[in-house]
């Protein structure tokens, strides 16, 4: 903390500031609020033996030239791992969120979700692929972690099967959707509430060239907060209407497009069952298993919807389900 502080600053010319926690996140970056003389801002800590800060930078950079609001660099140190930012302030949307709010800030997440996807019309080749690699990677994180960490549970050949069959038709749905930036994490812990251009954008290093209705899902079918189906369908043909006036190749087809947002959040909620369990066995982050409840029921709902998912419905219904 000494040498951060130390830092932080020679950066600004001040001395004296204070140091606070301000968040982490489901990685070995840690961010700090520095109250000083002249305003508040934010270090991000990324240790560069486990975090590269060059892909922050970039992202950070592209979508701060399209208009979004992410924090703006104000300075660096790369041998470090030390990023000053702007502090886009403490209101985050999970903390926000009402029933009379919701319409408000889903409205300007949604019209930030735009912006974000037309940027591809700027760019298509800035950002890596959502390649088939690293898709199929993700949904295996549910079979090694969910099922065989935190179920304890091993799996039969015939199981096996199943998933192997069920990952494939996930991902031959994902490859047939239009591509276009993807933040990756587009949901209420990532996104601030923010007096002017809401919302603020936040862990967006990850972004990809990807299936268009990613971010849609990881936004309506959040994993830290529930609303009914019906509204979380309207929301998304609105969405539609708006990406297809915007140029974005969504199609005029709402039933096929709620089938591709739905199929994506299975493969979405298979992963996170399996990153929250790693995050909770591997690192040591147990307040993650909270939130397993709320997925399984997205992944149990949604697949129950399907005949072609109905194998992955039974197979999850032959496991324990975290208490709801």
């Amino acid at each position: 903390m000494i040498d951060l502080t130390q830092w932080v600053e020679q950066r600004l010319g001040e001395q004296g500031i204070e140091v606070t926690a301000a968040s982490s996140d489901a990685s070995f970056r840690r961010y700090f609020r520095i109250t000083s003389g002249s305003g508040s801002y934010i270090v991000m800590d990324a240790p560069p033996d486990k975090e590269d800060t060059g892909p922050y930078v970039q992202v950070a950079k592209r979508l701060f030239e399209i208009g979004l609001n992410v924090p703006e660099i104000l300075d660096r140190d790369d041998a470090q791992g030390f990023l000053l930012l702007t502090d886009l302030g403490t209101k985050t949307y999970l903390g926000q969120l009402t029933p009379q709010t919701v319409e408000r800030l889903y409205g300007d997440a949604l019209g930030a979700l735009i912006v974000l996807q037309t940027g591809t019309h700027t760019d298509r080749n800035g950002f890596p692929d959502y390649d088939d690699s690293l898709l199929m990677q993700e949904m295996e994180l549910f079979r090694y972690w969910y099922v065989g960490s935190h179920l304890k549970q091993g799996l039969t050949a015939s199981q096996h099967r199943t998933l192997d069959d069920m990952f494939s038709l996930l991902l031959g749905n994902a490859k047939a959707q239009a591509k276009v930036w993807v933040h990756r994490d587009y949901h209420s812990r990532n996104l601030m509430v923010t007096p002017t251009n809401n919302p603020g954008i936040l862990d967006f290093q990850d972004a990809v060239i990807g299936p268009v209705t990613y971010d849609l899902v990881s936004l309506l079918r959040d994993c830290y907060i529930c609303w009914p189906k019906e509204r979380v369908e309207e929301w998304a043909k609105g969405y539609q209407d708006l990406a297809r006036q915007s140029g974005l190749p969504v199609g005029d087809d709402e039933q096929r497009f709620i089938q591709d947002f739905d199929w994506m959040g299975v493969q979405r909620h298979l992963k996170v069952l399996g990153i929250f369990s790693r995050l909770a066995y591997r690192d040591g982050k147990t307040s993650f298993l909270d939130d397993l409840p709320q997925v399984y029921r997205y992944l149990i709902e949604v697949c129950g919807t399907y005949p072609d998912l109905k194998p992955l419905h039974s197979l999850l219904l032959q496991f324990p389900p975290p208490e709801l």
